[in-house]
């Protein structure tokens, strides 16, 4: 499948396209050493090694043909809502949203396939059939996907406008002296591990990032927290909050083995989604319950037998 990708430089970008590219992008390095890789600066081709400037502007066009033939798979979703122009599913933790580099099938996308058959696509990327926005893979909860061309086009305004309201359960490690707070760092890659990210407190480098938190229920080492997101980078949520010294409980990018719960995955959970409906303009709130992981991990600290009270809920 041929992809398409542009970026206008900032003031920090400076050095090799192929270097440049790979960060503002997000493409791996070896596509530039591909003979079918396209690139252009200014709208004019370059080699890999051309170097760029703030200001300009670069265009990859390049062949990535492990995404060809997306399959649909009878893979089972957990549906909160469904009508003729949206469905929205509690995703599942393990799974992906769609085919990426080592996970070319079961993901969100095989079973949107599955479900509505091959012709299901509404995007000139048929690896990501419907896919207005994404959830890490580790990450449970609610998930929203388009079904129709104009429904897609509406939903992802919505996300590229902020207009969308979305909630977070996290259990972050350590005691938090405030029972809430706002984070506003801009978040980069990391230039040593293309698979992580980093705060910057530099005005001109990565992209800007806030994330608000309040404090649910302070446990013995350990926090249940509420977590609104105004912007959707890549691994906000976990960056952010290992910036202030509270890394997510179970990261396995991010955090280290807990010797309490040396079993326990990500505690990242998208418990609510407001969202103007596509076609009716309503606005409309979609929630996913608590997952037993973290009711698990919540009984343990409280010493209490499953399940837990039901945890209180900030409504505003």
């Amino acid at each position: 499948m041929i992809r398409h990708r542009t970026a206008d430089l900032e003031a920090s970008a400076e050095g090799r396209v192929d270097l440049i590219a790979s960060k503002e992008c997000d493409i791996q390095r070896s596509v530039f050493s591909q003979e079918s890789t396209v690139i252009a600066i200014n709208g004019k081709k370059a080699k890999k090694s051309a170097k760029v400037k703030a200001g300009d502007r670069i265009h990859i066009e390049y062949d990535e043909e492990v995404f060809e033939g997306l399959e649909g798979e009878d893979i089972p979703l957990s549906v909160l809502y469904e009508d003729d122009d949206i469905l929205v599913i509690n995703k599942e933790q393990g799974i992906a949203v769609h085919p990426g580099a080592g996970c070319y099938s079961g993901t969100v996308a095989n079973a949107l396939v599955g479900r509505y058959g091959d012709d299901f696509s509404t995007s000139d990327d048929d690896t990501r059939p419907g896919i207005v926005h994404r959830l890490d893979k580790d990450t449970s909860g609610v998930m929203i996907i388009a079904r129709t061309l104009e429904s897609q086009r509406k939903l992802q305004e919505e996300f590229s406008s902020h207009r969308t309201e979305k909630h977070y359960y996290a259990i972050a490690k350590g005691f938090f002296t405030s029972q809430e707070g706002i984070i506003e760092r801009r978040i980069e890659r990391d230039p040593w591990n293309r698979k992580k990210f980093r705060t910057t407190d530099s005005p001109v480098r990565g992209k800007d990032a806030k994330t608000a938190y309040k404090v649910l229920r302070q446990m013995d080492g350990y926090a249940l927290l509420d977590v609104r997101i105004y912007t959707g980078r890549t691994h906000q949520i976990r960056v952010h909050m290992l910036s202030i010294g509270h890394p997510l409980l179970g990261d396995p990018i991010y955090g280290s083995k807990d010797s309490s719960f040396p079993d326990a995955s990500l505690m990242l959970h998208a418990r609510e989604l407001r969202i103007r409906h596509p076609s009716s303009g309503r606005e409309m709130v979609f929630e996913a319950p608590m997952p037993d992981r973290f009711q698990c991990v919540i009984c343990a600290l409280s010493g209490s037998s499953y399940p837990t009270q039901q945890i209180p809920e900030d409504r505003d």
